[in-house]
């Protein structure tokens, strides 16, 4: 008997017993979906990730506010990072207060980098956007901003006009429209929406620009949004402001750091911090924050790993089992295959080939299911069709090794069984 004849052994026998073999495919296939499915997402994620922050620019960096933290300590007591009361540090630092509309527009006159520069600040997600009798749910994200917001997000103009810096610095009644708002209010036509007259909670605006769709980001969409003058923000709505934010976006990704640095200094004389103490602000570069998300989904991706490979261990086991059963019941079949002078090493051939086609086809219908269910991620994301193809390699090898491993002992015991003694098995 040659490979040919033993793999072709082997894939009847596998066929003719449908049940045991499909029990078998599934467990080992349901072990490759999650597997395949998971990292299939986590690939989706990532994708969305790109793209959301693809736009804006490995050249710029945001200044925000550092919050308080509290760390729980020996004996119970919780210790706040604060200064002592009556020290120096209380009477010079912004340790816990935000960062102010005045502090914002401090940094923009004393910044002498070459950049360019905005502020922004986000106030709340519970917002009503009314036209006529039309209104939007209290879901709307209102955001003040500048002139150069919408350079420095990566936001673009469907239609109308962007503000310009007199709109904001006289705070104006004016504001850009989100596209998901503009098409719940202005659905026959949505370019209507220029010019237009609507209420942010209770309070008329002007509509200057309508935004172009970016989509949704996790869930939550980024067209959801209506942008006023920051300054406007100040006057009408300042009881809802947190802290503002300022970002700078430089002409070149090499002068990043300088631009960093310097802008760490003039802003620590802003806040009032003397030489001693810590920067009670951070710098954030706007890659380095795809960099943490990354790193945050590359601990999905091993969580994922350890699950799959645990469902392939109990997944082994039960091929093994049944290959051992598959030799008690087939001791005859081993006994009549030898006595016409089949080799040992033939019939071991013959058993680890059966493990591995069952192993690769629960291998197949796994991966199949896994891109398949991994994918409808991406759908919910609005992402493109993605299949981690090193992973279907990888799943493939896999389940290649699981077979080798789960039929090399009923394989071996096969290969010792007594001919003669297989003969008279009942």
């Amino acid at each position: 008997m040659n490979t040919s004849d033993i793999f072709s052994l082997a894939y009847r026998t596998v066929r003719s017993n449908k049940l045991r073999t499909g029990l078998t495919v599934a467990i080992i296939a349901f072990g490759i979906m999650a597997l395949v499915g998971i990292i299939t997402a986590i690939k989706a994620m990532n994708q969305k990730f790109t793209e959301s922050f693809s736009t804006m620019g490995a050249n710029g960096f945001t200044i925000r506010f550092k919050e308080r933290q509290v760390h729980f300590g020996g004996g119970g007591r919780s210790n706040l990072k604060v200064a002592k009361k009556g020290s120096r540090k209380e009477k010079t630092s912004n340790l816990g207060k935000p960062i102010t509309i005045d502090q914002a527009d401090e940094f923009r006159k004393y910044y002498t980098f070459p950049a360019t520069t905005g502020i922004s600040v986000f106030v709340n997600r519970n917002t009503i956007v009314s036209y006529d009798t039309k209104k939007t749910t209290p879901n709307v994200l209102m955001i003040g901003a500048d002139e150069n917001y919408l350079l420095l997000n990566g936001f673009k103009l469907s239609g109308g006009r962007n503000m310009n810096q007199t709109d904001v610095q006289s705070a104006r009644n004016v504001c850009l429209l989100g596209h998901d708002v503009a098409n719940r209010l202005f659905k026959d036509n949505i370019n209507r929406s220029v010019n237009s007259i609507i209420r942010v909670n209770d309070i008329p605006y002007r509509v200057l620009g309508l935004l172009a769709s970016r989509g949704s980001s996790f869930g939550f969409s980024r067209d959801n949004v209506v942008i006023l003058g920051y300054k406007n923000i100040d006057r009408n709505f300042s009881n809802n402001v947190s802290s503002y934010t300022v970002a700078v976006m430089t002409d070149d990704i090499r002068t990043v750091s300088e631009a960093m640095g310097e802008a760490e200094g003039t802003f620590r004389a802003i806040r009032k911090l003397n030489t001693t103490e810590d920067n009670n602000f951070i710098l954030d570069r706007n890659d380095a924050i795809v960099e943490k998300a990354m790193k945050s989904l590359g601990f999905l991706t091993i969580s994922a790993t350890v699950i799959g490979l645990i469902t392939l261990i109990g997944a082994a086991i039960g091929l093994m089992n049944i290959m051992l059963v598959s030799v008690t019941e087939r001791t005859k079949e081993v006994g009549l295959i030898k006595a016409i002078g089949g080799k040992s090493k033939l019939v071991r051939r013959q058993f680890l080939l059966e493990a591995i086609i069952i192993s690769l086809l629960g291998a197949l219908f796994g991966i199949l299911l896994g891109v398949a269910v991994g994918n409808l991620f991406s759908i919910v994301l609005k992402t493109g069709f993605v299949v981690p193809w090193n992973w279907v390699i990888y799943g493939i090898v896999i389940c290649t090794i699981v077979g080798l491993l789960a039929g090399l002992y009923p394989a071996l015991k096969a290969g010792r069984l007594n001919p003669i003694e297989a003969l008279r098995y009942e």
